[in-house]
Parts: structure tokens; C-alpha cells; sequence
């Protein structure tokens, strides 16, 4: 490799370079982005990251045009020059250039103690130099011109190994990383196939991390764990294709007016979304021209329903990158919050598509017997809970995956859901209306009627039989009161009997009716259609006659 002794400097006044904030970037993943897409913008086909956490130490590497001598002097060193000067699109490819006002360069230049960076073009040579920040900042206090401080020379030997077979691109060697590399490879890549989607625009381009190419299959984890998806206006992405659990009835796509693309996913819990075993999580990310420009887009516009809790996803609103308005932050990592476009996009989330999907997820989650969203009043919160309890006790029921009745006896768990929302709810609220009038009569010290000592007695007497018959020896009931042999019918009577059925309204008469529904919900027996009916209105009649009774001193 030819070894080149050009000095390079600065094209910007070190201190305005420094003002314009040299640690404007913190995160390690901003800085891969930066690289990543100036690979893109020169029509790179691959990327090559290669990670030595043991030396605190990175590469990134390129087989994008690179530079000559004059591009590295007057562009790359250049803070401030656009590509954008000679068009929007790349000029081989006709990539949407990601760069734009010439700053992101400087969270390559300032993440480490020495960064090194070498280019050549096709049959050209290495040109390039080495940016030794603490020589940097010293220069910056000693109010040195941009002439006066110059790149230092590169060190081949430290560099040579990565150039081999490299024909023509740029390579960016970082020593001594400022913050140290944190996070592990899996989570690298499993960020990188989150945050950079350029496949999307362009099959041919590939980022390769030590080597081993990051597809989306690097989210295989999030993957198995999504359980619905929402496709808006019908992109084509091949990680909604990799989602082999969600069935076909939840998936779903859903349309808006604005040019937007993307999906938003829902998991089995809120586990699921975390990267890795950190506390970094998926949210529903904006990306433009498959970068990531906002992450978790939904804190604008919360919605304080639990559903946020289980969704992930991205929009691709790539009408946002326009040549007349720059809506990106200075920083890089988020739009202008009062961006007309923004706002827009934020409304359509809020009014239009979350709505929708917030009301699928719960009829969903309720579908496939887990927990919905209690503030969806759809379903009464007696219902939804009783058939969360249906749930719970069903789950102990399900049989293994390898097991021949799998499906048969989910079928029937399903089957049985509806009648167990309304049964559940029933034998709760008969539990507690009886009990509470067995207390009344307590309280009120009423005694039993001949009526009902000889209910008692009948059903004292057939428990006794039953356990003799079971063998059983041990107290079933925790308390021997004569009211606990009483069911409603039989209470009634003693507290509020009519003396004419037909004419006077009291609890003896509606109990009497209840009787024959209540005992076969005692009996677990499914009730049609028209007996619920009537039980429930029957209830409310009980449930008001008991309060009256209840309020009474």
C-alpha cells in the first residue's frame, strides 16, 4: 500500500468547530448510524463493522466511491459542506442522500481519543490522516487557526490488515473509545437491524458486523413474541414476512391518508420489547430514507391505555427529508417538535390509526384468552373480569404442544368462553347477595320458620348422608349457622314475603323465580340465551330489593 505524506486540515475555525459541539452525539449506536450512512450516500453496496471491545477499538469500512485528496480536503474536513450541493440523489445509484447540513461527521471525529480515516477512489491511492483529539482540544485552547492544526499521518501498520482486497471506499479507524463499547455484539445487532432499515430502498446494500451479515433475522426473538401486526399502506418489508405466530386473522392492514408506510406490532408481554437483558426497549420508531430519525414516537402523544405497554413498530414517512426545509435537530436524533409534517403525522397516529388498533388489540387479547384493556368498555368490567378468571383457570387445562387433542381441546376451551363471562359473573353475584342476606338476617336477629327449619333439615341431613357415603369426617362448612342451608328462595322468606304473589312486588317472589336458574348455574350447566336474559333481569330485581333492605337500620 503506497504510503501518502499530504498534511490535511480543518476547513472551519476550531473553535466554531468546537461550538458547533463536538460531543453533540453520545450514543455509540448514533455514531455507527453516522458511518452507516455516509456508506450509503456513497453508494456503498457493504459496510463492514468490526468491534474489539478487549482494545476499546472499532472499524468501520466502506466499498462506497471514496475520496481523492481534494474530496477528503475540501468536503469531508469541510463541517458544514453538503452533498446535497449537486443534487437530492446519489449518482450511481439514486439513493436519497441521508446527509445534509455536513455536521454528522462530527460525531465520527469526536467519539474517541484518535480517529483515523483512510479513502481512495478506484485505482487511486490512500489519502486520509489521523484526528488526535486531545492535540485537537489543545489547539482549540491555544486559539490556533484551522491551518495551524494539521491531521496527523496515518500509521499503516496499525491500518494495513483492514485494507486488503479493498479496491476503493473509506475506512475509519476509532481508538480508545471515549465512553467505552457497552453493549454487547447481539445487542449491536439487534439495534442496527432495528435503526437501519436502507434494505428497504435498497436490496444491494449490506452492513456486516464482524463479518456476519445483520438481517432481520436478527430480531428473531421480537419476532416470536409479536403476536398481532397493523400494516399501513401495504408495505412490503421482509420482517412482517418473518412473523410466522401471528395468524392470519390478526394481521391486519390498516390505511392513511398521509404518504406514510410501516407497521405497528403488538408482543405477548411487555418483556418481550426489551433489547438484550437491558432495559433498552422496541417503541414505534420514525425512520426517513430507512434511517432512523425518532425513536418511540408515541411519548408526543400518550395515551395512558395499557396497549402502549405491548407496541413496537415503524413509520417510514420519508416525505419529511425535503430540499427547502431541514425538520431534523441539530443533534440528528429527533424532528423539530412543531414541525408542520410532524404534527401531522402525530394527529393521524392519535385520531386515526390508534384508535383502530387499540380496539383490535383488546378484542384480540380477549380472543385468544389473555388480558385485554380494562378501559375499553366493550365489555362490562364484571364480564371482563370474569372472563380473565376463565382464563386463568382454562390455561391449567391446555394441553402440551406435541399432543394429538392440542387443538380439539382448545376448541372447546374457546367454546366455553362466552358462557363462563356471563356463568363466572352469575355465581359472583349470587355468592355475595345471598351472604349479605344471611348476615341481614343475622344481624336483625330473625328466626327461622317452620318453613325453613324444614329446608334446613332436609339439607343438613343430605350433607350428612354424602359425606357418611364419601367417608369423609372433616368439616366442609366454616360456619354450621341453619342460614348457610338456605339459598335465596328460603332467605327470602323470612325477610320479605309477599302475602300475595301476584299483586306485591318482594324478594320472595323474584327468588322464587331465580331458584331453578341459579341451581342449574350451580350445577356448572350452560344456560341458553333466554335464561340469562331472565336471570339477569330477575338479579337486578334482587340486587335493589337487597339494597333497600341493606340501607334500612
Amino acid at each position: 500500500m503506497a504510503k501518502q505524506n499530504k498534511r490535511f486540515t480543518f476547513d472551519i475555525s476550531l473553535s466554531v468547530l468546537n461550538h458547533l459541539g463536538r460531543n453533540l452525539y453520545r450514543s455509540f449506536v448514533t455514531v455507527l448510524g453516522e458511518a452507516i450512512s455516509n456508506a450509503w450516500d456513497a453508494d456503498a453496496e457493504n459496510v463492514w463493522i468490526y468491534i474489539n471491545k478487549e482494545n476499546n477499538s472499532f472499524t468501520i469500512k466502506d466499498d462506497g466511491k471514496g475520496m481523492t485528496a481534494e474530496d477528503f480536503q475540501d468536503k469531508f474536513l469541510k463541517i458544514g459542506y453538503s452533498k446535497r450541493k449537486s443534487g437530492s440523489k446519489s449518482a450511481e445509484k439514486g439513493r436519497p442522500f441521508i446527509g445534509r447540513k455536513g455536521i454528522g461527521k462530527l460525531a465520527l471525529l469526536s467519539c474517541a481519543e484518535t480517529v483515523t480515516v483512510l479513502s481512495r477512489i478506484e485505482g487511486g491511492e490512500y489519502e486520509g490522516g489521523v484526528i488526535d483529539n486531545s492535540d485537537l482540544d489543545q489547539a482549540i485552547k491555544d486559539d490556533l487557526s484551522s491551518r495551524q492544526y494539521q491531521l496527523g499521518l496515518v500509521q499503516y501498520s496499525k491500518v494495513e490488515h483492514l485494507t486488503n482486497n479493498h479496491n476503493h471506499g473509506t475506512i475509519i479507524y476509532f481508538e480508545n473509545i471515549r465512553d467505552g463499547i457497552r453493549k454487547s455484539i447481539e445487542h449491536l445487532r439487534k439495534l442496527i437491524a432495528l435503526y437501519f432499515r436502507f434494505s428497504l430502498l435498497d436490496e444491494s446494500f449490506n452492513i456486516w458486523l464482524d463479518d456476519k451479515l445483520i438481517t432481520f433475522e436478527d430480531l428473531e426473538g421480537l419476532a416470536k413474541s409479536t403476536q398481532f401486526v397493523w400494516v399501513i399502506n401495504k408495505i412490503d418489508d421482509p420482517y412482517i414476512a418473518s412473523l410466522q405466530n401471528v395468524k392470519k386473522k390478526h394481521k391486519k392492514n390498516i390505511p392513511s391518508h398521509l404518504p406514510i408506510k410501516g407497521f405497528i406490532a403488538s408482543v405477548e408481554k411487555p418483556g418481550n420489547l426489551k433489547i438484550t437483558s437491558t432495559e433498552e426497549k422496541a417503541g414505534i420508531d420514525l425512520l426517513v430514507n430507512g434511517r432512523l430519525r425518532e425513536r418511540d414516537i408515541l411519548k408526543h402523544i400518550p395515551t395512558a391505555r395499557i396497549v402502549e405497554n405491548y407496541l413496537y413498530g415503524q413509520i417510514h414517512f420519508n416525505a419529511l427529508d425535503e430540499e427547502t426545509k431541514d425538520r431534523f435537530t441539530s443533534s440528528r436524533e429527533g424532528i423539530i417538535a412543531d414541525d408542520e409534517k410532524f404534527l401531522e403525522l402525530l394527529d393521524d397516529l392519535k385520531n386515526s390509526l390508534l384508535p383502530e388498533i387499540i380496539n383490535d388489540w383488546d378484542v384480540w387479547r380477549v380472543e385468544i384468552g389473555r388480558e385485554g384493556d380494562d378501559d375499553n368498555l366493550r365489555i362490562s368490567p364484571k364480564a371482563r373480569k370474569s372472563r380473565a378468571l376463565f382464563n386463568v383457570v382454562s390455561q391449567e387445562y391446555s394441553m402440551p404442544e406435541d399432543s394429538d387433542t392440542k387443538d380439539k381441546v382448545g376448541q372447546w376451551v374457546n367454546e366455553l368462553a362466552g358462557d363462563a363471562e356471563f356463568n363466572f359473573s352469575a355465581y359472583a353475584e349470587c355468592f355475595v347477595s345471598e351472604n349479605l342476606v344471611r348476615k341481614y338476617i343475622e344481624d336483625k336477629q330473625i328466626s327461622l320458620s317452620e318453613e325453613a327449619e324444614k329446608e334446613k333439615d332436609k339439607w343438613k341431613n343430605a350433607e350428612i348422608y354424602n359425606k357418611n357415603k364419601a367417608n369423609i369426617s372433616i368439616e366442609i362448612r366454616r360456619s354450621n349457622s341453619d342460614l348457610s342451608y338456605l339459598s335465596m328462595d328460603g332467605l327470602a322468606n323470612l325477610i320479605d314475603k309477599t302475602r300475595e304473589p301476584l299483586k306485591e312486588a318482594a324478594l320472595s317472589r323474584d327468588a322464587t323465580e331465580y331458584k331453578p336458574m341459579r341451581d342449574a348455574l350451580a350445577h356448572t350447566a350452560l344456560l341458553t340465551d333466554l335464561a340469562k336474559s331472565r336471570l339477569t333481569a330477575v338479579y337486578e330485581n334482587i340486587k335493589a330489593r337487597v339494597r333497600t333492605l341493606l340501607s334500612n337500620p
